[in-house]
């Protein structure tokens, strides 16, 4: 093979694995709108069936979160994707906890339930704030706690 057959054949196979490389990058994008795709419906499927069994019409959903109905209803059918604050509204005007709907937006990480997790998440006399604070203290309580258990079942005893 000629010097300049050799370096069309390398020039071809460097552009095939550009082209390979190019279909790979397309094909996680498209996983990656997909899932984007798959979380909006289900927030706003979500959305919807809470405010179904919380018997609230989309109209009075939409005041109380001050959005309008078209928008909540784009929400809903998984046209838009709300942001935070939109969702805390949406939480609000639900009296459900926000941290739920960021967990389902995929905003946040699903915490583990607990009745302790459920009964705070669950108080609407506390603001988000207050729930978070007092969730974050009941962890660090938890994890001290868990660093204290030796294998075997015992607890640590502190030296006096």
């Amino acid at each position: 093979m000629t010097e300049s057959g050799k370096s069309q054949s390398m020039a071809e196979k460097q552009a095939e694995r550009v082209v390979h490389r190019v279909e790979q990058v397309g094909q996680v994008v498209e996983q990656a709108g997909h899932a984007v795709g798959q979380a909006v419906d289900d927030i706003g499927s979500y959305i919807r069936s809470q405010r179904e069994g919380a018997q609230v019409s989309l109209r009075q959903l939409a005041k109380t979160a001050g959005v309008s109905n078209p928008y909540l209803s784009q929400i809903e059918r998984g046209l838009r994707k709300p942001s935070a604050e939109i969702l805390q509204q949406i939480a609000r005007g639900l009296r459900i906890s926000a941290e739920a709907l960021y967990v389902k937006a995929g905003i946040l990480d699903e915490r583990p339930a607990s009745v302790v997790t459920d009964a705070v998440l669950a108080d609407p006399t506390l603001t988000e704030r207050q729930k978070q604070v007092l969730l974050d203290i009941y962890q660090s309580f938890r994890k001290e706690n868990d660093a204290n258990v030796v294998p075997g079942g015992a607890e640590a005893t502190e030296k006096e």
